[in-house]
């Protein structure tokens, strides 16, 4: 497994590597970058070393971060349709954060007009992304999951990646969560 910060129990191990500097994105995004929309992908693997497969909520997972010391947000996980419509209004040379507006939503934002361009790259997003909710017995999958952090990436250095509601199939047994820091390694 492939990743900057690790954690497992109860036959499941995940694995997380935000991805905070623009070369990370080349591979998969080789026009236009999430990132330069303010949005950061953090790379999930999830091994099963179960001999049951694994479901997980993958729109519950939470991203925590600490905006000071007596203030914090649940960001919930952007879509490919999101990621697309921040980007390709970003890219237009409009700043959706001109006028600074608390984490996490925009009030008011526009929507860019949806071309081929803007289904090309929220494709290209959506194959990146984590690619099934449910992980088979002895295997893993991974890809992307996207933060709208508004450019502060900054904030992940006290951040944690929260993943509740993983069930074991066969038996439908509720497994433990996951609450990952991510202040072990923001610098990828």
């Amino acid at each position: 497994m492939r990743a900057s910060i690790v954690d497992s129990h109860e036959g499941i191990t995940i694995g997380v590597e935000p991805w905070t500097q623009a070369s990370r994105y080349k591979e998969k995004f080789p026009k236009k970058s999430p990132l330069a929309a303010g949005i950061v992908a953090i790379h999930l693997s999830i091994r099963n070393d179960n001999d049951q497969g694994v479901k997980v909520d993958l729109h519950r997972i939470r991203l925590i971060v600490q905006i000071s010391e007596d203030s914090r947000q649940e960001l919930a996980p952007r879509s490919a349709d999101d990621v697309a419509d921040a980007v390709m209004l970003k890219s237009n040379g409009k700043d959706p954060t001109a006028r600074r507006v608390p984490l996490p939503i925009p009030v008011g934002k526009t929507k860019p007009e949806r071309d081929a361009n803007w289904t090309s790259f929220r494709d290209a997003c959506q194959n990146a992304a984590v690619p099934s909710a449910v992980v088979a017995a002895h295997s893993t999958v991974e890809g992307l999951i996207y933060f709208d952090l508004r450019g502060e990436v900054e904030l992940l250095q006290t951040a944690r990646l929260y993943l509740p509601n993983l069930l074991m199939m066969g038996e439908n047994q509720p497994l433990s969560y996951f609450d990952i820091a991510l202040s072990h390694n923001s610098a990828n």
